[in-house]
């Protein structure tokens, strides 16, 4: 009997390496999800099908292979637009099946007839529909070459009358994969090793392009004795047992790498596509590094371009430049990066009160160094990019291009799924959580030993921060929270809820050591402030505005609080 075009898509997207896919069953997905049932593919049923997307978008980002989504007709394939956005900023391969009503019925307002070629067609590397039964191995192959090669969210609509058909005939269309190298020419980096000759406080600012990079940037940085100051996406890569390295700059930086960049004489940004221009030096001369040709100066004005990849173009640059034997710039900045970290990690006066940093600290100091971690846009993913130390074998994935709330515990979900054998942690903010609790089901119905920490602070506290630089009262911020530890109980997850200091290191090692999905509620500092690397004068005196219509709005202790908690800690 000949396959039909459900079973064509299934066996071409397995052959292409997926081996999981995620949403919610139903309608025009019917056969396309009994065609996964008679397969290796594993279907992993959510109850929210954004959930799947940040599922699908952690998976795929740690693993670079392909994982799928589907999703049927209308608000089926709709719910999954959040979290695709996030995984396609992100670079993840994910292939969304995204069935459609019938052929037939196509522009007639049919209900739950939507036009999902415009909606996805925004954030993907492939977005076609499959029309005739001939069509579907090509464009599965196709979907699933571009997703990978281009690494991001290829979208194939497919009409649910269009699934159970089957082809006359059809060629051996296959996903291929590519390795190569984008190394510049020697003419291309003559005013690069110009610059790079004149000596002076040089600094490399490296970014999510150094991934494949990591011994070529380092020997780099030693031939020109020059700080690495990296984004919060080259964390991985960049930090750990790096003698060069002097943290991030920007709103998530510190000291460290914020003066690196804004005081050096040469800026070498390598694979950096670092968005926020008032971060940038304004008297260097910058040369940018990178393999998209669109990128050169795209953020900021630059004096040198080179095309490449930063693996190849490092390796030249080593080979050519002179060997800088002045260290005072290097050893200045590192200085500065590990006095602004220490004063960082805020130790507490009061044993009642559980600063956020001390929280994440001590996770770091249990958490295994094969662990992976994942945290929620806000507070919470700063003290994850300060406070959780990278390593050889340890990952870090957040919304840090899309930065959308709730991505942290669906990433985590697809991350366990792969790696079951290892640790996975979703740091999750309050509101986070919340907003897709409803897949802690799926965490016990899958039997997911997901470990999930809830920093409990009963606030959208960094929408509290942005207002108050503003100098506006803070509103509409407060949570009403539950005891998430007694909901996670109720829900079939382990739970447990700490507001004691005391507490946190018998309770964190309890928590990692649950061979199930566990949660962890920690109670913290409802008034912690997340200082950047340097405070503006508008940021001083608009607090100070915030602090006086406290007051006067007979919010005095308030005040109170904010002073002790991030003034007078030590």
């Amino acid at each position: 009997m000949s396959a039909n075009v459900a079973e064509i898509i299934v066996e071409t997207l397995q052959s292409a390496g997926a081996k999981r896919c995620y949403g919610v069953v139903g309608d025009t997905l019917n056969h396309f999800t009994d065609a996964l049932r008679q397969s290796d593919i594993q279907w992993i049923g959510v109850r929210h099908e954004e959930v799947g997307g940040f599922a699908a978008g952690g998976e795929a980002y740690m693993t670079q292979e392909l994982a799928l989504c589907a999703g049927s007709c209308g608000p089926g394939s709709l719910h999954f637009v959040n979290g695709l956005f996030d995984a396609h900023r992100n670079g993840s391969p994910v292939l969304l099946i995204a069935s459609q009503i019938g052929l037939s019925d196509t522009g007639s307002q049919f209900p739950q007839e939507v036009d999902q070629s415009a909606i996805f067609k925004q954030y993907s590397v492939f977005c076609e529909t499959v029309v005739s039964a001939e069509q579907a191995r090509r464009m599965a192959a196709l979907a699933a070459q571009a997703a990978l090669a281009k690494r991001g969210v290829a979208v194939l609509i497919v009409p649910g009358d269009v699934m159970t058909q089957t082809p006359d005939n059809q060629l051996g269309y296959r996903t291929h994969r590519f390795s190569y190298s984008l190394r510049p020419t020697a003419q291309a980096l003559v005013p690069a090793v110009e610059q790079l000759n004149k000596g002076g406080n040089i600094t490399i600012f490296a970014g999510a392009g150094c991934e494949d990079a990591r011994e070529q940037v380092i020997a780099l940085a030693e031939k020109l004795q020059a700080p690495i100051a990296w984004t919060s996406r080259a964390k991985d890569f960049i930090e750990h047992d790096n003698p060069y390295h002097v943290g991030m700059t920007g709103v998530y930086g510190l000291e460290g790498g914020y003066h690196a960049v804004a005081e050096c004489d040469t800026l070498l940004l390598l694979g950096c596509n670092f968005a926020f221009s008032q971060f940038y030096p304004e008297r260097a001369t910058i040369i940018q590094v990178d393999q998209d040709p669109t990128h050169i100066g795209k953020r900021y004005p630059v004096d040198v371009g080179i095309v490449g990849s930063t693996r190849d173009t490092c390796e030249a640059l080593s080979q050519v430049v002179k060997e800088n034997t002045r260290s005072h710039w290097l050893e200045k900045c590192r200085k500065r990066y590990a006095k602004s970290l220490e004063k960082s990690a805020h130790q507490s006066r009061d044993s009642q009160v559980i600063h956020p940093q001390e929280l994440t600290l001590a996770i770091d100091r249990h958490a295994a160094e094969n662990a992976f971690f994942t945290a929620d846009t806000g507070s919470v993913n700063v003290w994850m990019l300060r406070h959780i130390r990278a390593s050889q074998q340890r990952r870090t994935l957040a919304s840090l291009q899309h930065g959308t709330m709730a991505n942290a515990y669906p990433q985590a979900l697809g991350i366990q799924l792969a790696y079951p054998h290892r640790q996975v942690i979703a740091m999750c903010g309050d509101g986070g959580l919340t907003m897709l609790m409803g897949d802690l089901l799926t965490l016990v119905q899958q039997q997911i030993p997901l470990k999930i920490v809830v920093y409990n602070n009963s606030s959208l506290s960094f929408v509290e921060l942005e207002q108050k630089v503003e100098g506006l009262l803070d509103a509409y911020t407060e949570l009403k929270n539950p005891n998430f530890g007694e909901v996670a109980t109720a829900m079939g997850l382990w739970g447990r809820r700490v507001e004691q200091e005391a507490e946190l290191d018998v309770a964190i090692s309890q928590w990692l050591a649950q061979p199930g999905p566990a949660l962890l509620d920690v109670v913290v500092n409802p008034m912690e402030l997340v200082m950047p690397p340097k405070v503006e004068a508008g940021q001083v005196a608009s607090t100070a505005l915030y602090s006086a219509k406290a007051v006067l709005s007979g919010r005095m202790d308030e005040v109170v609080h904010l002073v002790k908690s991030n003034f007078l800690k030590r």
